[in-house]
């Protein structure tokens, strides 16, 4: 049995699932920290909870204060109410998962394991079109 993808395809999917998850990661990182810090936008919320409509924040997370900012919320309360498109875009077990699939790729030639790298990338791919379908709020 021949594994899913070889050679050239699977080295760039792997890179760009590794290159994928570290930048989403990031991102996800500061948009936690924005929480943390007491400084979460709608853009913040949105993209960590995976809610497509910011009209709907309000709803979940009470009003804003004047300046637009969800200072009452803590992290806790934020990944409680997370969608499964929030779990997509900004799971850090998910990104690292995926990275590791895909660094693991280059040692492994399984095809379950292709398969494996075929779903992380998948994955990332998910993310990324889920963060340009989010709203964009200031």
């Amino acid at each position: 049995m021949t594994p899913l993808v070889d050679g050239l395809a699977a080295t760039a999917m792997a890179l760009a699932t590794i290159l994928s998850a570290i930048v989403s990661s990031v991102a996800a990182s500061a948009r936690r920290q924005a929480v943390l810090l007491a400084e979460a936008k709608a853009q913040d919320l949105c993209e960590l909870t995976g809610i497509m409509d910011p009209s709907e924040l309000q709803d979940v997370f009470g009003p804003p204060n004047l300046a637009r900012i969800w200072s009452h919320l803590t992290l806790n309360q934020v990944l409680a109410e997370r969608r499964p498109a929030g779990l997509i875009i900004s799971s850090q077990r998910l990104d690292g998962g995926s990275a590791l699939v895909a660094f693991l790729s280059f040692f492994i030639g399984h095809p379950l394991f292709s398969l494996a790298l075929v779903v992380a990338f998948g994955l990332q791919i998910t993310g990324w079109v889920l963060v340009y379908r989010l709203p964009k709020v200031s």
